[in-house]
This record gives C-alpha cells, structure tokens and sequence, in this order.
C-alpha cells in the first residue's frame, strides 16, 4: 500500500548541483542528460580515479513533472525541444501518400526532453523491454554481445520491480536504481479492456516481457514510486549527486565535437578531444582526456555529429561543412507511428474528463497519499501487444516469428474528454479539424485504444537545416511509405472497434464516435480505406525515433556506429541512446536505453580499465 506524505516525491529530496565553474578538462564528457546519459554519469563516476563531466542544456525537474496523469501538459512547456516533422502532403485523393494531415502546417510534433532526465521527464512512462526477438535479430546482423541472452543481465541491472506478482521472475529484479510499478488507481473501465481481450481470444493477464509470452493484454508497468513520475535523473543522478568526480552542467547547449586528425598513431583518422558549448552567452570548450560520449537523442545526436563533420559526405559538403568521416548519420529514421482520433463514447463517470480532474480532491489524494486518477502514467492503464498478418512467417534467425507488430495503449480517457484542450496543443491538432470531428461530444465519458505501428517498414531521414547548431534540424518523417505499414495499422484500428462491441465494454453502453473525418468523408465509414485514410489525417507518435546512427560491424555501409557504440572512423568517440537502435523494437524504448546505457558503461570500463 502507498505510504502517506506531506508532499509527493519520487526519491528523496535534493536535486544534483549545478557545476557553475567547469574545468578546462575531464577523463569522460557525456553530452546529454537523458536515460542513457544519466546512466552512463552515474557508472562511470563509481571509478573514484576517473573525472567525469555531464553536459545538459536543460534544467531540472520540477513538482509539476512528477505528476504522472500531466503529461500532454509538459508536453508545451520549456521542457520540451518542441521539434516538428517537415510536412508530408498528401498526393493523391484521400490523404494518399501524406500523413499529419489534421495538424498544423501538416507538421506531426516530435516532444524530446529538455531537462536533467530528458525525455523521461515528458515521456509517458510505459515500461517495456521488448520481444527476445529484437535483440537476436540485432545480434544476427553481426552486432556482437546484443543477443537477448547478453542484454537481459542489462536490463535487470537497472530494475527495481516492484509488482508483487512478478517478485519470482527471472525476467525481472529488484535493487536496482529504476522503479518500476503499477498505478495505485484503476479506473472501472480497465477490466472491461482486460475482458474484452479475454472474449476476444487473447492471452490476458500475462508478462509482455517474458519471451515466452510477448502477445496479449496487460496492465501497464510504468516508471513511477509511490505515484510519481521516477525519471532517469531521479534514478541514476540524485544517487551520484554527491560524488567529487561528477561535475553536471545545467543550461549549457553543445554545439560541436572537436575532432582533429594529428594525433599520431591514428592513421590519419579524427579523435574527439573535447566539446565546444554555449552558456550564458559565452562559447567555451572543455576537453576530454579518455572519451566524448554523446548522449542526446535520436535527433540531438546525429544532428551534433553532422555539425562537427560527421555525416554523408556530400550533404555536409552542400552547407559548407568539412567532413571529417562520410558516415550515414541521419539515415535509418524510425518511429512508431500511432492514429490517435478513436472515441469510444460510454453511458456512465467512468472516464477521465479534464474539466472533473481539476476538482480540488483529486489533487489532495494525489498530494497526500500518492493514489487516484493523478497515478496514471500518462493517462495509460493497460497495453496490448498483437501480431498481424504483416509479420513474416520467418524472423530473422530463421524460427517462427512470435513478435508484435502492432500496439493498443488502453487509457479511459479519449478526445471529448479535452475540454481544456491540453492533449489537441500538444498534438498539434488542428483546432477546426478537432471542432468538426469532436465539438458534439465535448465533455462526454469516453476511452480509447491508441494503435501503434510497433515494426515500421518505412524509413525517415534526418538532415541539417544548415551549418547553425541553433537551427533545428530537417525531420523527414515518411509515414506509411511503406503500404504494409498502413496495413498493420489498419488492422490494429479495427481491433480496437472489435473490442468496443464486446459484452464487456457494453456494460457501459460502449460506442463508436462515427463522425468521419473531414477529407475522407467521402470513404465508407469503417472500411479499410476509410481508416487508412483516418491514419493519413490523425498521424500521431508515442516519441519513440529510434535509428539515426544505426549499431552495425565495422565496415557495414548504413551503420555508424560499431557494436561498442564507438563512431565508425573516429577515436574517442561514443553514442549512447536511441539513436544507436537498429530497428525499431516491439516495446516503448525507454527500458532500451536503461539497458543500452548500462551495457555501454561496461564496456567503455573494459576499454579503460586500469587507466586514471
């Protein structure tokens, strides 16, 4: 049972200092504070001999970000970069060859953390650690040490478990510095979800991450203690806060790796030596003694690399960049694309209304027992993991595929229930498009299943905007390039209605909102093409880029990195975070990048052991 408290908190007060004065030089300089540089901070500073320095151009977390049902208000906060795709219109009738049509300027909105904790700071929370298949299929494909078999121990070395029934699982632990739990709050819409899966014909109740069973419906397992939100900073930096040898830079935006090529041994390849970044105003540099470990994300990392001449050779060249290593940084762009327009109307208060979540008491249960509808983690109960006909027979390894391809996160709670318009800001949501659509049911009780694309076939692109690192860069997203990606989806779109005509969900007279969508009107409502339209205009991500600097051998032409996640070409030089991911995982990645930064600190201690 949740312990009472006077004020909610994550992990006990005191928050990592601020290095106001940072040195000319350090052994490590970690560039970004996210779940994989957090980690990295945190494991390489338990060598007492070695100086290790965090680079994060965020702040740091506040009261309102450990409050896990606010996500899609952070979401337009100064914690959030606020990145945006490039739009992708449509080329044909009915929304063909586009995607984020119902948003604005047809931009989908990319959220990336800007804060000590990163994304894990806005993120939803949801804790997976994918299918067994994943990881085999990355060590097939020559990544050495990334089977599932190497990752696990990775994975159970961050995690604190603290579900009951999962106590005596090999696929889970406790004592590690992440929590892992359970909502504190279930909403009387949860067993419809659980039983309406169950009257379906799939496995209900069971551990997604347990490879012998990765289908079926679970309760979500999210990254919260006692009710709040546990980020990577709480986890793996307030621990490490007072150790000597860890100096972190808040506020302080990176803008490039210095390289140089004279270093003599290196055959004439370049070697980080430092960063140079921008606090209040100033351009410094601090150089790294050992290595430069970039840490920024899916788009802050390749983007860094391009800006200090790391990337393909002719589009540096086309903003005046000197190349320094013609690698593929950028390419390999994923992302688990969602359509998130599905309202589920129901007859009775059981769902979450924005305008019923300000009353005064929900606040105080949250505030003093760490329980209610304030728990939820993003407003997410419960996930089901469902394979499609998309899925080859044949998985990588050459056995029969039993790995997810599509997603539902379940939440009791859908569009009509934005009477504050929170969650259509955050989205991006065209305000005319969300009238027309949803402006008859303001305020009615709904829930939704969110089917998202788990192994996209298409592939994205990141590029510069130009050689200004305080321009964003170019995100090319490329929805649905792929026609198996809209089939999927498509499919996952019609099991969520499926399970909205139960006898479980018509317990509570459960609906179908059925006004079409502007521009695909003219669509039979609820055929395949309607929805595959509907996908087309209601484009949404779960945040989840993974890709651009692709893990492969030494010498593979799309990779950038080696399975020791050090820079193909370049010394001293690593990448830790979701850029790294090959393809994309059938889980939210977060955990991936617990798990990444974890199994990266190991090795960056192999390469150095014995050194100060």
């Amino acid at each position: 049972m949740p312990h009472s408290r006077a004020v909610p908190r994550a992990l006990p007060a005191g928050t990592p200092a601020d290095t106001e004065n940072i040195l000319k030089e350090y052994d490590f300089v970690v560039v970004g504070a996210g779940s994989g540089g957090s980690v990295v901070a945190n494991r390489l500073s338990e060598v007492p001999g070695w100086s290790v320095l965090l680079l994060e151009a965020g702040k740091d977390e506040s009261f309102l970000t450990d409050i896990p049902v606010l996500v899609s208000y952070l979401l337009s906060t100064d914690y959030n970069w606020g990145f945006e795709t490039e739009p992708q219109p449509a080329t044909g009738p009915n929304g063909r060859g586009g995607a984020c049509l119902a948003m604005r300027e047809g931009r989908c909105r990319w959220p990336r953390g800007k804060s000590l904790g990163g994304t894990s700071v806005i993120n939803y929370m949801v804790y997976t650690k994918g299918s067994a298949e994943d990881f085999d299929e990355w060590a097939a494909a020559g990544n050495y040490g990334w089977a599932y078999r190497d990752v696990l121990p990775y994975f159970l070395k961050s995690e604190d478990n603290q579900v009951p029934e999962l106590a005596s699982s090999r696929y889970h632990a406790r004592g590690g510095h992440l929590t892992v739990q359970r909502a504190a709050w279930r909403s009387p819409l949860l067993d419809a979800f659980l039983d309406a899966g169950r009257e379906l014909g799939h496995p209900v109740g069971v551990d997604l991450d347990d490879p012998a069973t990765p289908l079926g419906f679970s309760r979500v397992l999210a990254n919260t203690r006692n009710g709040s939100r546990c980020s990577a900073a709480k986890a793996f930096l307030r621990p490490a806060r007072a150790r000597p040898n860890l100096h972190i830079g808040k506020g302080v935006r990176v803008t490039r790796v210095l390289l140089q090529r004279d270093h003599q041994g290196d055959g004439g390849r370049p070697r980080a030596v430092g960063v140079q970044y921008v606090r209040d105003r100033r351009v410094r540099v601090v150089r790294a003694r050992k290595e430069v470990i970039l840490c920024a994300g899916t788009i802050g990392s390749p983007h860094l690399l391009m800006l200090s001449g790391v990337g393909p050779r002719q589009h540096l060249r086309d903003h005046g960049v000197d190349v320094l290593a013609d690698l593929p940084v950028g390419l390999n762009l994923q992302d688990h694309v969602a359509m998130g327009g599905l309202a589920f109307l129901v007859n009775d208060s059981v769902s979450l209304v924005e305008s019923r979540m300000q009353r005064p008491r929900y606040a105080l249960e949250y505030a003093l027992q760490g329980t209610g509808p304030m728990t939820l983690p993003g407003g997410a109960e419960a996930v089901a993991f469902l394979q499609t006909p998309a899925v080859p027979a044949v998985n990588a390894t050459g056995g029969r595929s039993r790995r997810a391809d599509v997603e539902l996160v379940f939440g009791p709670g859908a569009l009509p229930g934005d009477t504050g318009g929170s969650i259509r800001k955050s989205l991006g949501l065209d305000e005319v498009f969300w009238r027309r659509v949803y402006g008859d049911v303001v305020g009615r009780d709904s829930w939704n299943a969110v089917p998202i694309l788990l192994r996209p076939w298409s592939r994205g692109v990141l590029r510069l905007r130009s050689a200004n690192p305080f321009h964003w860069p170019k995100l090319y997203a490329n929805y649905f390039q792929d026609p198996r990606d809209l089939q999927a989806l498509v499919h996952g779109i019609k099991t969520a209605v499926r399970l909205s005509k139960t006898r479980a969900f018509q317990r509570f007279g459960s609906t179908l909102h059925e006004t079409p969508f502007p521009g695909c009107a003219n669509l039979t409502f609820g055929g395949d093409d309607y929805w595959a339209c509907a996908a087309r205009y209601f484009t949404t991500s779960l945040h989840h880029q993974v890709g651009t600097c692709k893990m492969g051998p030494v010498g593979e032409p799309s990779a950038v990195v080696d399975p020791e996640l050090r820079v193909q070409g370049v010394f001293g030089l690593r990448v830790v975070d979701a850029s790294v991911i090959p393809n994309a995982p059938a889980a939210h990645p977060n955990a991936l990048v617990y798990m990444i930064g974890e199994k990266a600190s190991d090795m960056i201690k192999k390469t150095w052991r014995g050194s100060t």
